[in-house]
């Protein structure tokens, strides 16, 4: 096990020390990182072993709807990721995903909605996506281009998502498209769409560098009822906002995983591995590296529990979140190919730990906002929080 000497930070109160410890003991007894020749199957397999070990119940809000809590607790989410990405990234993702995918019906599902999906996702019986990306609306989400049509008791939706994780797996879809109330970002709604639906389909399977199940989605006259809306029509913007603020931070958290268990492996290799009759951490430069690893690795893990933490005391967190999420992404990469470096040749061989890593951590600087929109969410909110002061100022 990693160093947990920061589960000591103020941040954290007993029950989270006490989440994590069983965490860790029943992760290292239930989970494999080997690798996975059905990656849809070992998917299904670790969301119904985290069900029922009682994990999900912490993905999810509303203890009457199956969850841990009435409101969900960041940092409880964000304990869980980093332990779960320290022994499996597909663990991590699994879980992960039950979370986003069933974020907004968690912040905006009417009672019956709750009750129908949210059992199931945190019993692990019922798997869970978030469809908000398409061919030509990423970060841009205003440009989205899927619509929705009221008619009659129905809405209809035609046009397409990509990049969708649990594509084709997934029992349900939470999915956005263009209603029309509004131009831009005001004319969006969101819809749950159940698999099985007409007009739904999975157009492709996209292959990654680390495996999971991934789609291109198809919308072909799927009609819907209105009771699959989620809030208000036009209100699409704001639910996906919501829901990807409360997993931003965890993003962070999952980076933070994989970065200690990549400096747990380069500790490994450098007190063992000899090198010009000593030791490879013998060696200073082999030190500094392993210095700025470890402080990297503290950086991201400051910034990531307060973030957690601030959002768990009601506070605003966008740009808190940005921040943890862009460092601590960014972060990873440079501490997981230093320690391939430091494996050397075995640090390049397939499904070698740190190998993996490598191929893991490369996706988590795009997907939920790339660096690139971090840096714009902060530099804008910092401009912002500048003229509010200079403006009381002058008052």
């Amino acid at each position: 096990m990693s160093d947990a000497s920061y589960l000591g930070w103020p941040f954290f109160d007993d029950s989270h020390r006490k989440l994590q410890a069983e965490l860790e003991a029943w992760a290292a007894a239930n989970i494999s990182d080997d690798h996975h020749a059905d990656t849809d199957q070992a998917c299904r397999d670790f969301v119904a072993s985290l069900g029922a070990a009682g994990w999900l119940r912490y993905a999810v809000g509303g203890t009457a709807n199956g969850g841990q809590y009435d409101v969900i607790d960041t940092r409880a989410i964000c304990l869980l990721r980093e332990t779960l990405a320290r022994h499996s990234g597909l663990a991590d993702f699994a879980f992960a995903m039950q979370g986003l995918g069933s974020g907004a019906v968690t912040l905006h599902g009417t009672a019956e909605q709750k009750q129908r999906y949210l059992t199931r996702v945190a019993a692990g019986t019922a798997i869970a996506a978030f469809a908000l990306s398409e061919p030509n609306s990423g970060s841009d989400v205003a440009a989205m281009s899927c619509a929705a049509r009221a008619e009659g008791d129905h809405y209809v939706l035609d046009g397409e998502k990509t990049w969708i994780s649990n594509g084709g797996i997934a029992d349900f879809y939470v999915v956005f498209a263009r209603s029309g109330e509004a131009p831009g970002s005001r004319g969006l709604s969101a819809f749950i769409v159940d698999a099985e639906t007409p007009g739904f389909e999975i157009a492709e399977r996209i292959n990654v560098i680390a495996p999971h199940p991934l789609a291109r989605l198809r919308f072909t006259n799927c009609r819907v009822p209105k009771s699959a809306l989620l809030a208000s029509p036009g209100q699409g913007f704001k639910v996906a906002m919501q829901t990807l603020d409360i997993f931003r931070t965890s993003v962070a958290a999952a980076a933070l995983g994989f970065a200690r268990h990549a400096l747990d492996e380069a500790l490994a290799r450098a007190t063992t591995r000899p090198m010009f009759n000593q030791k490879l951490a013998d060696f200073q430069i082999t030190q500094t590296r392993l210095a700025q690893m470890a402080t990297g690795i503290d950086i991201s893990a400051l910034l990531t529990y307060r973030a957690a933490w601030q959002r768990d005391q009601g506070q605003n967190v966008t740009r808190e979140a940005a921040m943890a999420k862009m460092t601590a992404t960014e972060t990873a990469q440079q501490v997981i190919d230093a320690a391939v470096q430091i494996w050397g040749g075995l640090g390049v061989v397939s499904d070698h730990p740190v190998e993996k890593l490598y191929r893991e951590i490369r996706a988590l600087r795009i997907y939920e906002g790339a660096t690139e929109v971090q840096q714009l969410i902060i530099g804008r909110q910092t401009l912002n929080a500048w003229e509010q002061q200079q403006a009381a100022q002058q008052q």
